[in-house]
This record gives structure tokens, sequence and C-alpha cells, in this order.
């Protein structure tokens, strides 16, 4: 099942732009460890799923999972092989918008060792560069 939102105001989204800092969830408010992104860019529905699924299977069923992002941006794609022309492509994939500062995810229920493996196997899914963080650190 992939991350999408049930409906939305339009079809179609223009690229926008995502200079600057996050303005939102830059603290970890819900579980004891997260990971915070340094880097922007987009993160696609499959690749918060890939986190999500690689933090639970380290956590074997304990401790808890927060996702702090949701793809809500969709993606246009023109089909292969097209000619220029004849309007904007179909939407294909939905994105997050990810600038730095994000908490991307959160754990708690588990030791910071184990959350730290955690949150490092789901770092090794996303494109972009992120960092291990604790409740206690206010920076």
């Amino acid at each position: 099942m992939a991350l999408m939102p049930v409906r939305t105001k339009f079809r179609k989204q223009q690229k926008g732009q995502y200079k600057g800092r996050s303005k939102a969830a830059t603290f970890v408010t819900f579980g004891d460890f997260g990971m915070q992104a340094l880097d922007r860019g987009w993160l696609t529905a499959q690749q918060i799923e890939a986190c999500r699924v690689a933090i639970s299977r380290c956590f074997s069923r304990k401790g808890q999972v927060w996702i702090r992002v949701f793809p809500d941006k969709p993606i246009t794609k023109k089909p292969a092989e097209t000619r220029m022309g004849k309007g904007k492509g179909a939407p294909s994939l939905w994105v997050a918008v990810v600038r730095p500062g994000r908490i991307l995810f959160e754990v708690g229920g588990v030791t910071k060792e184990e959350a730290q493996e955690a949150l490092r196997l789901a770092s090794a899914k996303i494109p972009i560069r992120s960092r291990f963080v604790s409740r206690l650190e206010r920076v």
C-alpha cells in the first residue's frame, strides 16, 4: 500500500522551490530518537515505505515508529518516446518535499544502540544525508 493523499484540490502541481530550512517538525516530539534531514530534496512514497520496513524489521516487533513526512506532492511524467508538447503528463508518483532540519522518522521503546542501527539502515534507503538525534538534544 503506497502512501498518497486520499484526495487533493488539484491533480497536478508545479515544481515549486524548496529553499530555506524546515519550518515544522524540527525536534523529536513523539519518540526518544529520530532521523533528521541535513540536505534538501524529494522523498518518494516508495523510499519512505522502504525506510519504514527497514526500521520495523530491525526492531523485530518491539519499539514504535513514527513517520514525520507524508508524500502529498504529485509528480507527473510523460510516456516514453512521446514528442514534446501536447500538455503536461499524467501524475505518476507522490513525493514529500524535505528541507534541512526536518525530522523524518522517530522511534521509541528501544535502546539507543538499537535505534541507531535501525535509523542507519533506513538512511541508506533515501537520497539525502541525515543524522541521528535524540529527544534530549535541542540544537
